[in-house]
């Protein structure tokens, strides 16, 4: 899942973008409402983690306006204000849920999961191909029960192809869809990541390429 994060404190906006990452997602960064409004624009995001006090633009300001732009993204409002008529505005401008300062990490990832879970509540809890199983709500990853340990990208690109067992997804894609803006990579390294988690699947039992090259520079899961 990728999540934008709009929060001008970076004592707050780097550690919680390095615990999301833990969690297998991708974060980008946004210090005010503007650069926020424009990151929403340019890509597509699962989630929006939004601070309500922000410079050149606020946070009921910004949610209004994703809103009325039709944003598929579920907005999860971060507040210093713990006062219940804040708190409705924020919702009121289209908020799916909000939490206030201070708060630990595991309580926002813990609600973040939830708010994901409702918002992809028609996709499968645990997603399967052949003796492949990957759960995003733990995390776990297992061969006809053997447990693999994954990197989070090459967790992520496995959940992206699981996610779109039919498509034929090119390493441009991958990049776009997994890397974050400022931390781009070259296509080898998605390559790289493959051949690794063909090692790992071959490892734990896998007799075939689950993850099959197509024109060379595309890749599918292959056919069962």
């Amino acid at each position: 899942m990728r999540i934008l994060l709009v929060e001008d404190d970076d004592r707050i906006a780097k550690p919680l973008a390095e615990g999301f990452k833990n969690e297998y997602y991708v974060v980008e960064i946004a210090t005010d409402g503007l650069s926020g409004w424009e990151y929403a624009q340019g890509a597509e995001f699962e989630m929006i983690l939004l601070d309500l006090m922000l410079p050149k633009l606020d946070g009921i300001t910004l949610c209004k306006r994703l809103k009325e732009a039709k944003s598929k993204a579920s907005i999860f409002m971060l507040t210093a204000k713990d006062t219940t008529d804040d708190n409705v505005i924020g919702l009121d401008a289209g908020a799916d849920d909000y939490l206030v300062k201070p708060f630990r990490l595991k309580e926002l990832a813990a609600r973040v999961r939830a708010l994901s879970c409702r918002s992809y509540e028609l996709k499968p809890q645990v997603l399967s191909y052949e003796e492949l199983q990957l759960n995003p709500s733990t995390g776990e990853v297992t061969y006809e029960n053997n447990l693999l340990s994954l990197t989070p990208k090459k967790y992520l690109i496995l959940e992206y192809f699981l996610r779109h067992p039919q498509q034929i997804l090119t390493r441009s894609a991958i990049l776009d869809k997994l890397w974050e803006f400022d931390n781009l990579s070259g296509e080898g390294t998605i390559k790289t990541h493959i051949t690794n988690l063909r090692s790992k699947l071959k490892a734990a039992g896998s007799k075939n390429k689950l993850i099959e090259m197509v024109y060379g520079i595309s890749y599918r899961l292959s056919s069962l």
